[in-house]
């Protein structure tokens, strides 16, 4: 059976891949407050989002004839913006927490302990994690992705990732309990 999806920008997009630009601005001003909170989320600087905003929709709209339209616009767009944030950090050198002897990687997440979350207080928790525990904890409590397609983004093992997931949850916690 094969998944059907309904893209209700389809039209915008058609139009955009013929060269045109209001359809371009159109488009640019629907999704552009979303994928500016994506990167802004994953690069913690509003300045570097904007840059990475620009360059992201700079590089849909250069490489649009390549979207085959097998998902939605929004969709491919979100994952450009993801791999240009993620980008953007590699060049601050992401560095993620190293495993330490006798270090478990668990199969599944523990189940949460009933701490009662406020937003902004876990916004300024997950800011101040390292950022290789921010970032796998973004990509996967925010963005949605799950272990495996992490490993892939980041180029590194699917264990790494369930690792800086629980350690950088853990650590949340601490903070949110603290």
């Amino acid at each position: 059976m094969e998944a059907s999806f309904s893209d209700k920008h389809y039209e915008l997009v058609v139009a955009c891949k013929r060269g045109d630009r209001q359809s371009q601005f159109k488009l640019y001003n629907l999704y552009a407050k979303a994928m500016y909170n994506t990167a802004l989320r994953i690069v913690q600087d509003e300045a570097e989002a904007a840059d990475v905003l620009q360059e992201a929709f700079i590089d849909a709209f250069t490489r649009l004839d390549s979207f085959r339209q097998e998902s939605t616009f929004g969709l491919w767009m979100k994952q450009i913006v993801v791999n240009k944030s993620i980008s953007a950090l590699r060049k601050r050198k992401l560095e993620l927490q190293p495993l330490e002897a006798g270090d478990e990687v668990p199969n599944e997440e523990p189940e949460d302990n009933g701490v009662e979350l406020q937003v902004a207080a876990v916004k300024h928790a997950i800011d101040k994690l390292p950022d290789g525990y921010r970032l796998v904890l973004t990509l996967y409590l925010l963005e949605g992705y799950d272990h495996e397609e992490i490993a892939h983004i980041l180029r590194i093992s699917e264990a790494t990732s369930r690792s800086q997931f629980l350690r950088g949850r853990r650590k949340l916690l601490n903070y949110l309990a603290n």
